[in-house]
């Protein structure tokens, strides 16, 4: 997610599947930057953020459902 998008349209699959990515996606970085410079040094940070927006999209959807 290079920029803010909105979550609140995406299935409860979708976001799992995003949130799968983005933690596969923060491995993969902190495996290659123990062995070389990050060109981005907020890369980790952003993923984090955007790893916590999608959880935070899931829970709000999954307690939409339940009402």
């Amino acid at each position: 997610m290079a920029k803010k998008t909105d979550l609140t349209k995406h299935t409860h699959e979708e976001l799992t599947k995003l949130v799968v990515d983005k933690r596969e996606e923060l491995r993969a970085l902190r495996f290659n930057v123990a062995g070389s410079k990050n060109s981005d040094v907020k890369l980790a940070g952003k993923l984090r953020r955007d790893i916590a927006r999608a959880l935070t999209a899931q829970t709000a959807l999954r307690r939409a459902q339940g009402k």
